[in-house]
C-alpha cells in the first residue's frame, strides 16, 4: 500500500503465481466475461460456492484434485488483504509438501468485498444528444460565464478558494 516491498508482498504474489499456473491464465483477462475477468475474485467466488476445482486448467490431464485443493488454499491464504494473516513463506512451503495442515480460509480479503467494480464515468459519456445540445446553446448564449451553471456539479457562483483566503504566502 506504501509502494514498500515487504516478506509478505512477496507471500501475497507467490498466492497469485500459484492460482496463475493452476489455472493456466493470467491474473486479468478482459475477453472473459465481467465475472471472470480478475483471477483472485473468481478464486475466491468458486471457493464461496464449494466450486474451486472450477478454477483448473481442463487441459490438465491426470489432476490429483486433493492436491489442486491444497495449491488453491494456500494460495487463498497467501492473498488475504492483511499481511499479518498471510502465512509465511516456510509455512506455505509447509503445507505444499503437506508437513503442516492447510489453514481454514476464514474470509474473503477485504480488498475483494470493499472493490465496487461500479464505473460511474460511463454515465457522464452517455447522456443524451438533446442534453448536449441545449448545453451547448446555453454556453453561447450565457455572455457572463460562459458555462451553464445548470449542467455543471460545480458551484460557481460561489468564491473560489483563493477569493477566500488570498494568494497564499
Amino acid at each position: 500500500m506504501r509502494g514498500h516491498l515487504t516478506e509478505k508482498a512477496d507471500v501475497f504474489s507467490f498466492g497469485v503465481v500459484a492460482l496463475e499456473i493452476l489455472s493456466g491464465r493470467p491474473n486479468s483477462d478482459n475477453s472473459l466475461a465481467k465475472e471472470q475477468i480478475y483471477l483472485l475474485e473468481r478464486a475466491w467466488s468458486l471457493h464461496a460456492n464449494n466450486q474451486s476445482l472450477a478454477l483448473v486448467d481442463p487441459n490438465l490431464t491426470d489432476l490429483d484434485e486433493n492436491e489442486a485443493l491444497k495449491v488453491i488454499g494456500v494460495a487463498l491464504l497467501c492473498t488475504q488483504g492483511s499481511p499479518m494473516m498471510r502465512p509465511t513463506m516456510s509455512r506455505v512451503v509447509g503445507m505444499l509438501a503437506g508437513d503442516i495442515e492447510v489453514n481454514a480460509i476464514v474470509s474473503k480479503p477485504s480488498y475483494l468485498t470493499d472493490w465496487d467494480f461500479k464505473d460511474i464515468t460511463s454515465s457522464f459519456s452517455n447522456q443524451d444528444s438533446t442534453k448536449s445540445i441545449e448545453a451547448e446553446s446555453s454556453k453561447n448564449s450565457n455572455n457572463n460565464t460562459g458555462v451553464d451553471t445548470m449542467d455543471t456539479p460545480l458551484n460557481l457562483t460561489a468564491p473560489s478558494l483563493t477569493d477566500l483566503i488570498g494568494e497564499g504566502r
